[in-house]
């Protein structure tokens, strides 16, 4: 599909087609600044768009292919990352006022570095819940990130902006952080491919932090094909993050034979309603799932997962919470502070469950290559409820969205999140879950699964069809 000026929305569409001098960078930057400014105002995916900057890299790669030079793999693809991410010149605000003081970064983080040494060009800074801390995106202070597909509904979060911007069609790909599942919720409600590598694979460097030990960096993508170019461009180690593994470049794209795929259930399928349901068992069938296993212990895992964020996420911000109390957005001010008072004991047991159930769950890999669950309970929930219903359970919305994401984040697991038709339109995602280091595993199975039309990226949405047809206000 392309847009009404013919410019392809996919990455590498546009790399080749840039590449083969369709049309210069400057033209397309045009083009999708103007997009964002005619439908950002309904969807509120940006918090900066950084106009001047893209042109001045428009107009520079423009100068390269005319002198003749070999363009980089990305040559011309438009791209923006959560606003946890540094780029030069502007505030870091994850999505806080607190932060509406601090000085303009001085430098991009090493992925935003990353991707425009790849010939990819920054477009801005995306929507988030404040600090990373929630699953909708109903920023406090940025105001709601609305779902392209129903603008009455939930983008997900806490990467809400990312998703919804590759959703929309203003940028192909997006940056985001996942720590308790804040790329796979927002890419199962928007329906984009997402990917949350394995803890350490990816630097963290120039990124505000939320919990050490559990935020992983991340990437949306409309094709798995679009994602894994995008995740092969921010691997390498980086000194300046220790937590950032000392590996080889390991590339998406390796080829497989038979995948060993199993379905999760127990839990997984106890916390999901009939959309999500049905979404895991197509996605199992489609990949040749003979087996439904247990996941050990997802319960002790999320419970373990919730202490050590609270506690680490607390600790982090006790400073600003005791003197900017007023300012922090309520919900996640209150749980931050609840998270600070926890009893040492009680995090360092959390640590021994995360260590012992990990060495279980790693068993579990030495029979099956990929395991198949869903990554939300539910399609997007309406911007404003409170309460969802999950097999006649009545539970809130923003700690529970990440109910199926949480025993997968504990453990540092790579995932691609999958996205899925459903019977009422609205799109949910399976996760794609691969052995520690073996992305390759998790791609392989989302290419076939988009091979098969089984996973699927609904093309952007009219947003001026979708405003009326939602009643939204712009």
């Amino acid at each position: 599909m392309t847009t009404s000026n013919h410019f392809p929305f996919g990455a590498l569409a546009i790399a080749r087609a840039y590449a083969n001098g369709d049309f210069s960078a400057r033209e397309l930057i045009e083009v999708t600044l103007a997009r964002i400014d005619a439908y950002d105002v309904q969807v509120n995916a940006f918090t900066a768009v950084t106009r001047e900057r893209a042109l001045v890299e428009a107009d520079a790669l423009d100068a390269r292919r005319a002198r003749g030079h070999t363009l980089p793999p990305l040559a011309g693809v438009p791209f923006a990352a959560k606003n946890l991410f540094d780029i030069e010149g502007i505030a870091t605000l994850a999505g806080s006022r607190v932060l509406r003081d601090a000085p303009a970064a001085a430098c991009d983080a090493t992925l935003v570095r990353r991707l425009t040494g790849q010939g990819a060009i920054l477009i801005g800074a995306l929507n988030m819940d404040e600090f990373a801390y929630g699953f909708t995106t109903e920023n406090h202070h940025a105001g709601p990130c609305r779902n392209p597909h129903d603008l009455t509904r939930s983008a997900g979060g806490s990467s809400g902006g990312s998703a919804a911007a590759v959703a929309a069609g203003f940028v192909p790909v997006t940056l985001g952080t996942d720590t308790n599942g804040s790329v796979r919720v927002p890419a199962s409600l928007c329906g984009v491919f997402g990917v949350k590598p394995t803890y350490g694979r990816l630097s963290r460097h120039g990124v505000y932090p939320f919990v050490a030990s559990l935020d992983h960096m991340g990437a949306f993508a409309r094709s798995v094909d679009d994602l894994a170019a995008t995740y092969d461009a921010l691997q390498f180690a980086d000194p300046l993050d220790p937590a950032c593994a000392q590996r080889a470049f390991e590339s998406a794209n390796a080829k497989h034979g038979v995948l060993r795929v199993a379905r999760l259930g127990g839990y997984f399928d106890e916390h999901a309603n009939d959309d999500a349901h049905r979404a895991s068992h197509a996605a199992a069938e489609a990949l040749g799932a003979s087996e439904t296993v247990d996941y050990p212990d997802p319960a002790a895992a999320r419970g373990a997962a919730f202490l050590i964020t609270a506690a680490e996420g607390g600790q982090l911000h006790m400073a600003n919470l005791r003197a900017r109390y007023d300012e922090r957005e309520p919900l996640s001010r209150d749980r931050l502070i609840a998270g600070a008072l926890l009893p040492a004991a009680w995090v360092v047991q959390a640590q021994r469950v995360r260590a012992a159930l990990r060495t279980r769950v790693l068993e579990l890999f030495e029979r099956y290559d990929v395991l198949v669950a869903p990554a939300t309970p539910v399609v997007a929930p309406r911007i404003g409820d409170e309460f969802m219903d999950i097999n006649g359970e009545r539970l809130g919305v923003r700690p529970n969205l990440g109910l199926l994401t949480q025993p997968v984040s504990c453990l540092g697991l790579p995932v691609v999140a999958a996205p899925m038709r459903t019977r009422s339109g609205l799109p949910i995602a399976v996760q794609l879950i691969a052995p520690p280091w073996r992305e390759d595993l998790a791609f392989e199975a989302a290419r076939r699964l988009e091979a098969a039309q089984v996973a699927h990226c609904p093309p952007p949405p009219s947003l001026d069809e979708a405003l009326l047809s939602s009643g939204a206000d712009a």
